[in-house]
């Protein structure tokens, strides 16, 4: 293990920063809905506001609008993650959802519904094989496909401690007042009242957006009794001006996290540490290939952080972020990851989104930012060739660079759609770094914590001997040669020699050019000496 380095500009963050609230965290999975359902952004914060308006309406119980909160946020979640099957048979899912509200979709009209985009982007003979299937079954494939949606946001309340008062009522989102949704096993009172008032706040929303008050009141009446509790419906039609007032104007964000009914209720580190995981858990889900990579790459870029002699702080950095890299893939539809061919210039700035849509489904919780900026950056090169932001070895601290080198070395033993795992990634690895695309002791670390042989010694890395790396990071600190020679107890006719040495090596001719390679091949994250 290298010596104890100092703690990262990013980890001082974090330990100045206040704890994760959980409403925080639950409002962030939100967020990934609504971009997983290709929504507009803050669409579920919006619709939990109307959730806990139409709740105060009803009179409900406090445990009543605790449990409301939580499950408004998280109903759709399933749906955004969990979509492989459901692509497999509707093409791009967020097509499907952008037209799911237009219609009363119950029984006869759901299955007609269906029949309409089944196998669409495919052949027609493909879509006659799919409808004649989907009939023949009673529709059984697309009833296990919402009901497992159900069941996975069911199972991350429960891996957030949220209890069963919401866990319990996630497992009813498709059914209806009337007894004719999915599964069609509970309709009336026994339909969770926190589901119901979820169902019609939804609604409520999609049609406000798109119609105004008007279009509210509207599909309010249409399907009073059918799809929504008539209860309800009387207690918003009796004041709609208030469950809908500002709703065009309001900040979501910061009104949904004002009305938290756990009082901002903060997460242990350890609580943190299980949700994020969660998070890294629903992320692979959006592929099936990608199953367990997350969890992967933080087992292996936390090891090698350890390794390489990084303060707890960065190592718990490096995991979480390790955890929560991909949770932006669900901002992107299931068949650009599930492509079985070259990859269309469309598909592929699709998929170069999703470092950027991790960092802005995190920006929100304060707590997250260094987290965010880290996890956002797992795609990022030394030599500026990465994405999303093009940067460049001096903006990438070595927390970064790990996260990159242990997401490539799993991604490369790991299936994809259109390849199997790569049996030679040491030497893939080794390519990167020659390229100056990898960080050279990054990838050593990685490929150690991965129980690898290291193929190349990273004291050689540079060609510089261990106190020509010393020289050349005082010098790039910016200190004079009688500093260098100071803070390394040698005359300056040492530092002198050493430096013409380095010159020589690096093939440079000035402080500046020796400074930037310094930068570059990430030599100056070594801690500070004398």
């Amino acid at each position: 293990m290298a010596g104890r380095r100092p703690l990262s500009e990013d980890a001082v963050m974090i330990r100045a920063a206040s704890p994760v609230r959980l409403a925080e965290l639950v409002a962030t999975l939100s967020l990934v809905a609504d971009l997983g359902m290709g929504r507009p952004m803050e669409r579920v914060l919006r619709q939990t506001v109307i959730t806990m308006r139409l709740a105060d309406l009803a009179a409900a119980g406090e445990m009543i609008r605790a449990a409301a909160y939580y499950t408004s946020l998280l109903t759709w979640v399933g749906c955004a993650a969990d979509t492989s099957e459901l692509a497999e048979l509707f093409g791009d899912e967020t097509e499907l959802y952008a037209d799911s509200h237009d219609g009363d979709l119950g029984g006869a009209s759901m299955a007609a519904f269906v029949v309409r985009h089944l196998g669409r982007g495919g052949s027609r003979l493909r879509r006659v094989g799919m409808v004649g299937k989907f009939l023949a079954t009673a529709g059984r494939s697309v009833q296990q496909v919402m009901q497992s949606h159900c069941q996975g946001a069911s199972e991350l309340a429960g891996r957030l401690d949220l209890g069963d008062d919401v866990s319990l009522p996630l497992l009813q989102a498709f059914e209806r007042w009337d007894g004719r949704g999915v599964p069609g096993l509970v309709g009336g009172d026994d339909l969770a009242l926190v589901m119901r008032l979820v169902q019609l706040a939804d609604n409520l929303e999609a049609f406000h957006h798109t119609a105004g008050v008007e279009g509210a009141v509207s599909v309010a009446r249409e399907r009073r009794g059918t799809q929504f509790d008539p209860g309800l419906v009387d207690c918003f039609l009796a004041r709609p001006e208030v469950v809908l007032a500002g709703l065009d104007g309001i900040q979501a964000w910061d009104e949904v996290i004002a009305l938290d009914p756990r009082l901002g209720r903060c997460l242990s580190d350890d609580q943190l540490d299980r949700a994020l995981q969660a998070f890294a858990d629903f992320a692979d889900l959006k592929s099936p290939f990608r199953l367990g990579h997350s969890r992967g790459v933080a087992t292996v870029a936390s090891a090698a952080a350890e390794r390489l002699g990084l303060p707890g702080e960065d190592v718990n950095l490096v995991r979480r972020a390790a955890w929560v890299h991909d949770i932006g893939m669900i901002g992107v539809p299931s068949a650009v990851w599930n492509e079985t061919k070259p990859w269309s210039l469309a598909q592929q700035e699709r998929a170069r989104t999703h470092p950027y849509l991790t960092e802005r489904m995190l920006a929100r919780v304060p707590a997250l930012a260094a987290v965010a900026k880290c996890a956002a950056q797992h795609h990022e090169r030394l030599d500026g060739t990465g994405y999303p932001h093009g940067l460049t070895a001096d903006a990438l601290p070595m927390t970064s660079r790990l996260l990159a080198a242990a997401d490539v070395y799993h991604a490369l033993g790991e299936p994809r759609p259109y390849r199997s795992p790569v049996p030679a990634a040491t030497e893939v690895l080794a390519a990167e770094v020659r390229a100056g695309r990898l960080d050279g002791e990054a990838v050593d670390a990685v490929l150690g914590a991965a129980g690898q042989s290291v193929r190349r010694p990273a004291a050689n890395r540079t060609g510089l001997t261990a106190r020509e790396t010393e020289v050349l990071v005082y010098l790039a600190r910016g200190l004079s040669n009688p500093q260098i020679a100071a803070a390394l107890t040698v005359s300056r006719k040492t530092v002198s020699s050493h430096l013409e040495h380095i010159y020589a090596k690096l093939g440079v001719s000035t402080r500046t050019q020796a400074a930037l390679f310094a930068m570059k091949h990430g030599l100056t994250d070594r801690p500070n000496i004398g």
